[in-house]
């Protein structure tokens, strides 16, 4: 069976608080886009896990971690998995996250594994706090680590998206080092139903991450000077995107591109 499982971006992303477990609480919008990785599992006679595309760093996958998961608690078939990742890593889009929630979903769909949308959520937090995101896949407001998640009725129709991810590999772990958290007096949840060319919202890692990386902050510029209405950087990087009204005639060298109708 073949899925195709998409990136998202964040609109906006404020740092909330420290948690006593090291992880920290946010606030941020999780929007659902058309950048797909191309996902194959089939039954087969022993485990295998097989790549093309930008190459997986890491010993485990997410996607066998997926199938070790449901694997541990339900009687089913060994498979192949062919993960061909068009998606890019260290960018902020939550690709390897989408991934293992939809070899959750893929699992649970070839194997009649009946789990509940609730159910494989628990399953694919334990992957990574955006993972359960992806089970839904519509825009949400997360809490939490991004786990605790609330529908958001958003309207883009007629709007224009364009993501660039240059050649900066950014770690979750480098872009929280320099992170000071604080509540936000702006309410996330009440500005991102605004009109777009009103929006209040920005992401804190932007000021350190910026100053560290100033090819960020000039495709950042970029966008602005070429009539996006709104413009920031993906989660913790190192992807930036931008809105535009209409579609934009706008070209980056030595970096991956990625243009979208809303």
């Amino acid at each position: 069976m073949l899925f195709f499982p998409n990136a998202k971006i964040n609109i906006g992303l404020n740092i909330v608080s420290k948690r006593t477990d090291g992880y920290h609480n946010l606030e941020t919008i999780f929007y659902p886009i058309g950048w797909k990785d191309v996902l194959e599992i089939i039954p087969a006679k022993t485990n295998t896990f097989s790549s093309t595309g930008i190459v997986v760093e890491g010993n485990e996958n997410l996607c066998q971690k997926a199938l070790r998961l449901l694997q541990n608690d339900f009687d089913f078939s060994n498979v192949n998995i062919h993960l061909h990742k068009n998606i890019p890593t260290g960018a902020g889009l939550g690709g390897g996250s989408s991934d293992a929630a939809f070899t959750l979903m893929g699992l649970n769909q070839l194997f009649d594994l009946n789990l509940s949308k609730s159910e494989l959520k628990s399953y694919a937090l334990k992957l990574g706090a955006d993972c359960p995101f992806f089970i839904d896949n519509t825009p949400s407001f997360a809490e939490g680590i991004g786990d605790v998640l609330s529908r958001v009725d958003l309207n883009f129709h007629g709007y224009h998206l364009v993501v660039v991810k240059p050649d900066i590999f950014i770690s979750t772990a480098q872009a929280f080092a320099a992170i000071k958290p604080y509540k936000s007096e702006v309410s996330l949840s009440k500005e991102i139903l605004k009109p777009i060319d009103s929006w209040d919202i920005k992401n804190d890692f932007e000021n350190d991450l910026f100053i560290n990386f100033p090819e960020l902050s000039e495709i950042k510029n970029k966008f602005i000077e070429q009539g996006a209405i709104f413009s920031s950087m993906s989660g913790s990087g190192s992807s930036i995107y931008g809105i535009f009204s209409s579609k934009p005639n706008i070209k980056f060298y030595n970096a991956q591109v990625f243009y979208q109708p809303l």
